[in-house]
């Protein structure tokens, strides 16, 4: 099926009115701001806490950010609740009698549209980078039937939400994971049931970190991780970079990582840590340390729960020096202290977390059929084909 497509400068808000809040200090506003997006609701402030002149909106605009516009961010206005509605000049607004808000909303957050979208774009990197108005308002979106619009909204909202009740369950499986901690062991600060204290050093082998020489990366081959594809009690293998194996194995002459290893991030975001998973060969760079544990002293397993909770986090960003770049030293590292329960209760424990991490393997396994799926629904959907 062939429908009509239309640029969006045709229903876009080029001469919308603006309001000044400080002029209107004591009045409350619904404010639709870019951290109140990521936040998931619209700020209510007074005129005085509200800093520059910001768009007025009205219930069932559509908003576009052009602000780091890799981040895809769409939002329609909500019910006003008795509230002058406003937003943020980074918001690009469309308005239409004709065009079904949802509808929109998904065209504008989907894969062919975020392609397009992401050429209008200029600026030198980070947050200075911004799409053109001019640009934007040139992008062609398919317009079927107001009905058809109305259908395919509703087909991708229910998608969608069972990828958020997937995604739901996995938050709850890791709340679990930390109420268990807490239950078994108690707070770590005030160690309720008196557990033995040590050191980090006192239940490794060693711990190293990689070279502190840049690699020469290659196009394929071995793996080579950074600090941010550290995160807690995972390690993520996408956006990576490669090495070649001559390479690697000048890497692997300070530092090879091996099954049941702890990766503990040491620059950038210290603090963070994850176990070893895998017998692949791959590398580290030197802002991720490396830390063996002594099997008969520690679990693996307990060591990278402990290192991930609060108690270790606060020590780890006391001993973290520098501000551009940060540095928590392996000097240092070795100094945090854990509780060290018997390391029966340690296994227990361990045998916990790992029937939790089987449940979160096949939610994840589901949530990617999910997606793909999803995917394929906007594809077909806006392609006339659903």
């Amino acid at each position: 099926m062939t429908w009509n497509s239309i640029p969006l400068g045709d229903i876009a808000l080029q001469r919308g009115g603006s309001v000044d809040p400080k002029k209107h200090q004591d009045e409350v506003f619904e404010l639709y701001s870019i951290p109140a997006f990521d936040a998931g609701a619209p700020e209510i402030a007074s005129g005085s806490e509200i800093g520059s002149s910001k768009k007025e909106v009205q219930t069932n605009d559509v908003m576009l950010s052009r602000i780091v516009p890799h981040i895809r961010r769409a939002w329609v206005v909500g019910s006003a609740n008795g509230k002058r509605q406003i937003a943020s000049g980074e918001w690009i607004v469309f308005r239409s009698d004709g065009i079904w808000p949802p509808y929109l909303r998904w065209v504008l957050v989907g894969d062919e549209f975020h392609s397009v979208f992401m050429r209008t774009v200029s600026g030198v990197g980070g947050s200075l980078l911004r799409a053109r108005p001019a640009e934007v308002f040139k992008i062609k979106v398919p317009l079927p039937p107001l009905a058809e619009q109305k259908r395919i909204a509703a087909i991708l909202d229910a998608a969608d939400a069972l990828r958020a009740k997937r995604r739901e369950s996995l938050a709850q499986l890791d709340r679990l994971l930390q109420s268990t901690f807490l239950e078994l062991f108690g707070d770590p600060v005030t160690n309720p049931k008196g557990w033995t204290q040590g050191l980090v050093g006192d239940v490794v082998h060693f711990a190293k970190d990689g070279p502190h020489v840049s690699p020469k990366y290659a196009d394929s081959g071995i793996p080579f991780l950074s600090a941010r594809h550290i995160k807690p009690g995972e390690v993520i293998w996408d956006d990576l970079k490669y090495i070649d194996q001559e390479e690697a194995e000048r890497q692997w002459t300070k530092c090879k990582p091996e099954l049941g290893d702890i990766l503990y991030t040491k620059g950038g975001t210290t603090g963070i840590a994850a176990r070893v998973r895998t017998s692949e060969p791959f590398a580290v760079w030197v802002h991720v340390a490396l830390l063996r544990p002594i099997a008969n002293k520690v679990n693996n397993v307990w060591l990278e729960s402990m290192l991930n909770s609060h108690y270790c986090y606060v020590q780890s960003q006391r001993y973290t020096h520098g501000i551009a770049n940060r540095d928590l030293g392996l000097t240092r590292m070795v100094k945090i202290k854990i509780l060290l329960p018997p390391l029966a209760e340690q296994n227990h424990f361990a045998t916990i977390v790992e029937s939790i991490e089987r449940q979160k393997t096949r939610l994840r396994a589901h949530l990617a059929e999910l997606d793909n799926l999803f995917a394929s629904l906007q594809s077909r959907a806006f392609n006339g084909q659903l």
